[in-house]
Parts: C-alpha cells; sequence; structure tokens
C-alpha cells in the first residue's frame, strides 16, 4: 500500500507519467543495453525489442500498476503481479537485477520529465517502483522454491513431428536422466539456443502434451518477418536445425494459465499456434475423466494451417461431454465454419471457465462475446505469446 502522501503524489502526477511513459520505457530500455550490453544479446528477447512491444508492455505494466495503488488502495494485482512473475522466473530474473532496472528507469525519468521530477515526485514514484519489484521478488522467490532455484537442464529431442508447413512438435525427455518437473497443463517452458553471432537467446514455448505422458513436447511455429516485426529468431533457428538425437537446455515449467480441478464447465478457445497449452488442456482433461461439459473453440487461417488437430478430435471425443467449433478463414470442410469465431450459437453454461491463447485480436473478440453471454471477467483467463500487450487494459 502507498503512502498517503505518495498516493496523492502519484495521483496528480500519473497523467504526466502516462502521457510519457513509452519514450521512458524506450530510453530506459537504450540506457540499460548501453550499460549492460549482455542483458541483450542473452537475456531479453531482441526481436521484441526490435518491434518495440517489450517496451509498450513495460509501459503498460507500470501505467497499470500505479493506477491499481491509487484507485484501490486497500487491494493489489495479483493476477497482473503473477503472470509476470512466472515469466520473469522461466528467465532466472534474480533480485540484485531490479537494483539495475531501478537504475536506469529513475534516469530516463529525469531524462524526459526533466525538472518536474521535484525530491517528492521521486520519492513517491520510488516508492511505487519498490512496491511493485517487491512484490514480485517475493512471487519468483516462491516460484523458484518449488521447483528448486532456476536450473538449466539438458532435454534430448527424441522425436520430431511435422504438424504442418510451418509448425514442428519436438518430443523430448532429460538427458540427465533425472525425473523431470512436474508441470501443470497450460504451463511453458523456456528453452535457450546458441545462435549464429554467439547471442543465447530465449523464448518461452507451452508444453503442448498432458502431463501424464512419458515423454514431454512442445511445438514451435516458424515466424516470417512481417514489415512491422522481424523473424523470430529462436522459432525459426528450432525449426531450421533442430532434429532428433540433438540437446537443448531447456527451464523447468512456469506459467499461470492452469485449470483448476473439479469438474466446472470450461471454454477452451484458440486460434492457430495458440492451440499448443490448449492441447495440453484437453489431453490433462480426457486423462484425468473430467465430468463437466467442456467446449472447444479454434480458430486457424486453413486446416492445412491447423496444428495438433488430431490431438484435439482425439481428446474431445474421449470425454464425457465435449464439443468441438472450427472456424477457418479459408477452405472450410464440412461441419467447420468459414470466417471468424462467432459464438452466437455457442452455448456457454452459466459457471463456465474460459481459457484463451491465440493472437490479441482474436482474445479481445473472444472475451467481448463471451462477456455479452454473461460471463464474469473473473473467469475469463488468457496467455499471451510475448510481451503482454493486454496488461495495462486488465
Amino acid at each position: 500500500m502507498l503512502s498517503e502522501q505518495s498516493a496523492a503524489t502519484v495521483r496528480a502526477t500519473l497523467p504526466a507519467v502516462g502521457a510519457a511513459i513509452n519514450e521512458i520505457t524506450t530510453r530506459f530500455y537504450d540506457g540499460l543495453f548501453t550499460a549492460h550490453p549482455v542483458l541483450l544479446r542473452d537475456l531479453f528477447n531482441r526481436g521484441n525489442q526490435a518491434a518495440k512491444s517489450q517496451q509498450q508492455a513495460l509501459a503498460g505494466s507500470i501505467a497499470a500498476f500505479a493506477t491499481y495503488l491509487v484507485d484501490r488502495p486497500d487491494e493489489r494485482p495479483d493476477a497482473m503481479l503473477a503472470r509476470i512473475a512466472h515469466k520473469h522466473a522461466s528467465l532466472g530474473v534474480q533480485p540484485d537485477q531490479y537494483d539495475i532496472v531501478h537504475e536506469h528507469l529513475f534516469a530516463a525519468i529525469v531524462e524526459v520529465l526533466g525538472e518536474a521530477v521535484t525530491p517528492e515526485v521521486a520519492a513517491a514514484w520510488d516508492e511505487v517502483y519498490w512496491l511493485m519489484a517487491n512484490a514480485l521478488i517475493a512471487i519468483e522467490k516462491r516460484l523458484y522454491e518449488e521447483q528448486g532455484a532456476h536450473e538449466w537442464r539438458e532435454w534430448e529431442v527424441v522425436e520430431r513431428v511435422e504438424e504442418t508447413a510451418d509448425v514442428a512438435t519436438f518430443r523430448i525427455r532429460p538427458a540427465d536422466e533425472r525425473p523431470a518437473p512436474a508441470f501443470k497443463a497450460g504451463q511453458y517452458v523456456s528453452v535457450q539456443v546458441e545462435l549464429a553471432d554467439g547471442a543465447h537467446q530465449i523464448r518461452q514455448y507451452s508444453l503442448s502434451s498432458a502431463p501424464g505422458a512419458g515423454v514431454r513436447q512442445f511445438t514451435v511455429k516458424r515466424v516470417a518477418e512481417d514489415g512491422s516485426a522481424p523473424e523470430g529468431e529462436v522459432s525459426n533457428h528450432l525449426y531450421a536445425h533442430v532434429r532428433a538425437g540433438d540437446v537443448l537446455r531447456i527451464s523447468a515449467p512456469f506459467g499461470d494459465l492452469v485449470i483448476e480441478d473439479g469438474d466446472a464447465p470450461l471454454l477452451l478457445a484458440s486460434a492457430g499456434i495458440g492451440v499448443t497449452p490448449v492441447a495440453a488442456m484437453l489431453g490433462y482433461l480426457a486423462e484425468s475423466g473430467h465430468k463437466g461439459a467442456v467446449t472447444v473453440v479454434h480458430a486457424d487461417r486453413s486446416p492445412a494451417t491447423h496444428a495438433l488437430r488430431a490431438g484435439q478430435e482425439a481428446a474431445v471425443a474421449e470425454l464425457a461431454d465435449a464439443s468441438l467449433h472450427l472456424w477457418y478463414e479459408a477452405d472450410a470442410p464440412e461441419g467447420a465454419h468459414a470466417g471468424l469465431v462467432d459464438l452466437d450459437e455457442v452455448t456457454v453454461a452459466p459457471g463456465t471457465h474460459a481459457y484463451l491463447c491465440g493472437p490479441l485480436p482474436f482474445m479481445r473478440a473472444v472475451r467481448a462475446q463471451l462477456l455479452a453471454k454473461g460471463l464474469p471477467a473473473s473467469d475469463i483467463h488468457y496467455e499471451v505469446f510475448g510481451p503482454d500487450l493486454w496488461l495495462g487494459q486488465g
């Protein structure tokens, strides 16, 4: 909770800071990487930096956290903090790195806002920063304790499966023969690879197999440059070079998009490569004998681009009460819908918990339709691949 004096100062200066936050975060990253180039080479996603999406996500999270503190002084945005902490833990972020971030973030604030940053203003925003940082440090500490500290382990690729022309699944097992860490359906792992320039870049991939599977798997889509963002460095490297017998450096599993136990009705909605956590969830539900209604919604460019479809269909057929609804923008076969997802004719039972994964426009559209059907916002959960540009919007 912010002190009374700091709360008043933050409330008064939030419009000015909010208006400049994108410039602040851009200068922050420039200063951080100038002083610590190894962070850009071996920790931060260079593609997200080039596309400016990481800057937008940081700006959104700071603004959202500060707004929450002044609008709801007796609460804390735990859902937002947990999402960030899981991502940090998958990268191995350590407490001392928050001091480095603080140094360069506040240097950027002073550089952008100049004389408006009085000692009183600096103290108030310093309080905001450390409330957020210390909350994240505490959550990350708990996550590390649950997983036995952050550790890169070597996993052997035992099989590569070509899902579509652009998607491959890598089935893996620990190369050191130690037991694999437990995970929950919907979670992801970080994969670290050495690229041609010597950089050790890290990306997160959802585990696309059920937790009970003997061999784990993650599924990768190669990403072409589209004008607004560069090609996917790590995904394209994995797709082009990794085959059975290769060894990868992989983290313990993290992620907060997990299904709660019980037989509540569920809606699992995905688009494109967002099918990966849903595939694991469906496998888990089938293995555990889920009795409640399960509505599965998936959208794709065409049947030819729909990865993991056979597994989806098999799990739906195995469940006691499940239905599969497919939308394709092209070449929709009989039994599937043409165009974009429209839930008007899809029954959403009272008490449904919804889990969404896919491009932001898809998730925003599905969320709006679910809200219109009376589903509470608190029962709609999501996963974003890459920087979470939805954080600032709740």
